[in-house]
């Protein structure tokens, strides 16, 4: 439980989007968090302060100087909050707030916290696609990075302007769990985890080498406006209405790479096979049952990335019975058929330009298969994963990846959760040259 017996002041900016601070603030309370709210004028026009102080249980703060009628001293809040927090968070952060922090300006409660806070500071912006993209903007956003201010960076999606882009604040379920995630980090290890730290005599410092997550889970470099596809989950082949062949596949590490590529702004179609796991936000899943079915609904997304993650059955019974198979005294004998190979035909018609990148989970020989099957199928790359190594594989929350790419390409992805992996992943396919043509 990472937001349990956290400290975190939450501060609400003017955007639309601060109608999510409801659903924010009580998934962070019901998470074990103590949050202090703090909203701006112009964030009390879009949502109710009582509604907040409600949810958080405790009262709102605003004006940087109270009503006369309150205690002298009450204008000091913002440095006793900036010595209580374990971290700050301002979501939604508009283009507005972002300037005023990267200035350094002091006009409001919440400005005044962050420029006092001793602890991280995490902004998730959220505003319109073109004002995100405004080299304003970019620079703001550089500047608090280079301060060590942790950037989530915003979703793609319909606009309140109308407009699809960048620019909309992740959903808060998606949030509170990042903010989690980078509270969790231990103290010092910089990066995502350290936000804003105090050197020896006070002054503000940048973010530390080493930190625990992956950079690119919360500000990871943009892929809007491609077209993603990944295949996840396993198969089923059915023998009779309440019998099928499948595997242990349950489609976490596709979902995964689906969810940190439509963070990145992509337009992510998901082609899943039978499996619990809810929609990651801003993708279009696709639900299939059979090898036939997968293959038809993968050839049919126009697509610049391919991430096939899908453990397709490789057989299926040649004759399915429509009934149920009743128990004999003898064996039951199946005939089985070779089904469709999904990534071999993405493979053969695929076109230029297009990235293609395919799994294989091994038991052994990993290599020599692993580029095999890298070359057979004409992928960019593959991820090597192998069955019963600690943390990898079939059925747990972390996994370890070699990634083998046709120009010779060998990058070690170390044991982490999914989600670190996936993102890394998308790191590697989406930024390294192509060293050689795919093969005729």
């Amino acid at each position: 439980m990472p937001l349990e017996g956290k400290k975190i002041v939450l501060g609400i900016t003017g955007s639309i989007a601060a109608y999510k601070a409801a659903d924010l603030v009580r998934r962070l309370v019901k998470g074990g968090a103590d949050v202090q709210p703090v909203m701006t004028a112009a964030a009390a026009r879009f949502i109710p302060p009582l509604t907040v102080a409600t949810l958080a249980g405790r009262e709102v703060l605003g004006p940087l100087f109270p009503d006369a009628g309150a205690a002298q001293t009450a204008w000091t809040k913002h440095v006793e909050l900036g010595l209580w927090a374990d971290g700050v968070v301002v979501a939604p952060a508009t283009a507005q707030t972002l300037a005023k922090l990267a200035g350094g300006f002091c006009d409001s409660m919440l400005t005044a916290v962050v420029l006092s806070a001793r602890c991280p500071v995490l902004v998730a912006p959220a505003m319109d696609h073109d004002m995100w993209g405004h080299p304003a903007t970019r620079r703001n956003v550089a500047t608090l990075q280079a301060d060590g201010v942790t950037v989530v960076h915003p979703a793609h999606g319909e606009l309140a302007s109308g407009l699809v882009g960048d620019g909309r604040l992740p959903e808060p379920e998606d949030l509170a769990r990042r903010i989690g995630e980078w509270l969790a980090a231990p103290p010092g290890r910089g990066g995502e985890g350290s936000g804003m730290g105090r050197d020896e005599e006070g002054w503000a410092e940048g973010p530390k080498p080493g930190g625990s997550a992956h950079p690119s889970i919360l500000h990871p470099p943009s892929l809007s406006g491609v077209r993603v596809l990944v295949t996840a989950g396993p198969t089923r082949e059915a023998i009779d209405p309440v019998r099928f062949l499948s595997n242990s596949s349950t489609g976490t590490m596709g979902f995964a790479v689906a969810e940190a590529a439509a963070r990145r702004g992509a337009r992510v179609t998901l082609v899943a096979g039978p499996v619990t796991l809810a929609t990651p936000p801003g993708v279009e899943r696709v639900d299939v049952e059979t090898a036939d079915e997968m293959l038809a609904a993968a050839l049919a997304v126009e697509a610049d990335l391919v991430v096939a993650a899908a453990a397709v059955s490789d057989y299926a019974p040649a004759e399915p019975s429509d009934q149920k198979l009743k128990k004999g005294e003898g064996d039951l004998v199946l005939r089985l058929r070779r089904t469709p190979d999904v990534l071999a035909a993405l493979g053969e018609r695929r076109r230029d330009g297009q990235t293609l990148v395919g799994f294989a989970l091994e038991t052994h020989d990993g290599d020599a298969h692993a580029r095999a099957k890298l070359e057979r199928k004409r992928l960019d790359w593959i991820a090597l994963n192998v069955q019963g190594e600690p943390g990898a594989g079939f059925g747990t929350g972390t996994n370890r990846l070699t990634l083998l790419g046709r120009g010779g390409q060998r990058v070690e992805i170390a044991t982490a959760p999914k989600a670190e992996i996936a993102a890394a992943l998308l790191d590697v396919v989406t930024a390294a040259p192509h060293d050689a043509a795919p093969p005729a």
